[in-house]
């Protein structure tokens, strides 16, 4: 796939180096040894859209002012066949090159060809990714971290898809433990309140107080009648807790797929468990010898096995003798294995069983303590703690008239993720959601969310797409035959307005890989919106349905190619571009 941004980038360290080559030739410049730098897009236009800090890093090696080794590369400098029309030498020593029109031509190509794949970068192509999201217990309703962890986890699965990868989306249910037992115990107590009276039956003062416990207990009850009350507690509570699974995970299921998001698997703790991987997998760490026994429960030593871990990662004994570390049971004396232990069986079927290069976890910030643990774990049995990624998400604050907000106005209880989706527009949430970088807190403006004017950052890049829809369709309606980006004449678009909104087409690719490599698909949000006001200020300068035939059809295909990109981006966040509004 084509990005034209990189595809410049190497092109002018390429003329660089070729420039020093040809200096040293003929003697202008000495032979030594200097590498590649980098090239970049300056942030102020007026110092060229690429520069090289060659001259500069190369000035030590070659034992000369950078300045003339600028000189010397620009006097050898051929450009000729380039993209660049010119080069030339700005401050200490940076070469800034601008460029020419085959360029620009070249990113209206390569969206018209490539269409709804414009901005697929595929350099990590084969590689196998597992992101896994949400994961929520399912004990209960969803909550504003899981509304905001699902769509930070969907985007950046689609992200890694775009990005090459092969993508698996996957929810991890933890349906069995000592939640399971809590929840079981719940809607029995409440069960059996139905059948002999409230007043006759306490209610486990650790046990799940929420309206959707009676619910179950009542669903149960109506199924079932009042015969379960003479069942053995054992009996009873594992039936409660069949039944509340088989009500919970399916209304999880179509909650999140109303948000828009699909797994492609539903992974259950209770198959680790049954069959035996929980168990093999603890004895293969006894087996290593990082467990001990104490007062009957089985211990992984955490802390001897985090201690070597970073002093191997170059912390000194000092900083790890500071650390708070605790070693964690993995067998309780009852016999019964402790989520954390289900969770390392859990990673080691990612990895191990199932094969994924890389497991992505969206995690709740609160789990920060669990990560060193986890990756300590994989490498004591034997596999890389590294090829676990976790992209830890702070808290989301919701407001309302600049209050935060917490119950729902419908129930009067806590806002759930359904909740939410009755009071604001599926595509608001996954846009709002996905605005921030996931290790920053964020304010949630339920008010912005719904507003219809361009001070809602969605709302401003649909309407974008809305406009340029409009404008399409008015030019058709009038005889306008919408052009081919590879027969129409792109050399007139040389207005700043014009050459800057293909400037912001050409980057999609590389911040799909920018938004990969760093685990932030945020960064689509401020792509998204800053191609918006680009689209937006060329609209506002540029006419285009009335201008003269060449310039017309030139502005048309650009409108084509600005309409296939905020489409594509939008794509990526789960947010649909609407025709009109």
């Amino acid at each position: 796939m084509i990005n034209m941004v990189q595809n410049a980038k190497d092109q002018a360290a390429a003329l660089a180096m070729a420039a020093y080559q040809a200096a040293v030739a003929d003697g202008t410049l000495p032979q030594a040894e200097v590498k590649t730098a980098p090239v970049e897009i300056p942030k102020d236009t007026a110092n060229g859209d690429f520069t090289t800090t060659f001259a500069l890093a190369a000035s030590k090696a070659l034992r000369q002012p950078p300045r003339n080794i600028a000189q010397a590369l620009l006097d050898h400098m051929d450009l000729a066949g380039s993209y660049f029309a010119s080069a030339e030498i700005a401050g200490p020593g940076f070469l800034n090159f601008r460029l020419n029109e085959s360029w620009y031509q070249g990113v209206m190509t390569a969206v018209e060809s490539e269409g709804d794949a414009y901005g697929t970068a595929g350099h990590l192509k084969g590689q196998k990714i597992m992101v896994e999201f949400v994961s929520a217990n399912p004990t209960g309703p969803m909550h504003m971290g899981n509304a905001r962890g699902g769509v930070l986890g969907d985007t950046l699965a689609n992200v890694l898809a775009r990005d090459g990868w092969d993508t698996w989306k996957e929810f991890y249910v933890n349906d069995a433990g000592n939640q399971i037992h809590k929840f079981a115990m719940s809607i029995d107590a409440r069960y059996l309140q139905l059948v002999l009276g409230e007043e006759n039956v306490p209610f486990p003062e650790d046990g799940y107080h929420g309206d959707d416990i009676k619910e179950l207990a009542r669903g149960f009850y109506d199924q079932h009648g009042a015969g379960w009350k003479d069942k053995s507690e054992e009996e009873r509570q594992a039936a409660m807790a069949e039944y509340g699974l088989s009500v919970n995970i399916p209304k999880m299921k179509e909650d999140l797929r109303r948000y828009k998001i699909e797994y492609d698997e539903w992974f259950l703790e209770s198959s680790l468990h049954n069959s035996g991987y929980v168990a093999e997998t603890v004895e293969l760490l006894a087996g290593k010898g990082w467990t001990y026994e104490k007062d009957g429960a089985l211990w992984l030593n955490t802390t001897q096995l985090l201690k070597e871990k970073f002093m191997r990662e170059g912390k000194s004994q000092e900083q790890v003798d500071k650390l708070d570390l605790k070693d964690d049971v993995l067998r309780r004396a009852n016999g019964f294995y402790t989520y954390f232990a289900a969770d390392i069986a859990y990673h080691r079927n990612k990895l191990a069983v199932r094969g994924f290069d890389k497991a992505i976890n969206i995690w709740g910030a609160d789990h920060h303590g669990h990560v060193a643990r986890m990756k300590g774990a994989m490498d004591a049995i034997g596999l890389h703690g590294e090829d676990l990624d976790v992209v830890l998400m702070q808290m989301v604050n919701l407001m309302r008239d600049g209050q935060p907000v917490r119950m729902s106005k419908r129930t009067g209880k806590s806002l759930t993720l359904t909740d939410l989706l009755d009071e604001i527009p599926v595509d608001a949430a996954r846009f709002f959601f996905n605005s921030r970088a996931a290790e920053t807190q964020m304010e949630f403006d339920l008010d912005l969310a719904i507003k219809q004017d361009s001070d809602n950052p969605l709302y401003y890049v649909q309407y974008a797409h809305a406009r340029i829809c409009s404008v399409l369709k008015n030019a058709q309606e009038s005889g306008i035959a919408l052009p081919d980006a590879e027969k129409t004449d792109l050399s007139v678009l040389t207005g700043a307005d014009e050459r800057q909104l293909i400037k912001q087409i050409a980057l999609l690719p590389e911040e799909i890989v920018q938004s990969a490599v760093s685990r932030d698909p945020s960064r689509l949000n401020k792509y998204a919106v800053a191609l918006a006001q680009q689209f937006h200020h060329f609209y506002n300068a540029c006419r285009i349905k009335d201008a003269e035939p060449a310039v017309r059809d030139a502005r048309l295909t650009l409108c084509l190619a600005a309409k296939q990109t905020i489409e594509n981006v939008l794509k990526l966040i789960g947010v649909d571009a609407p025709e009109s509004m």
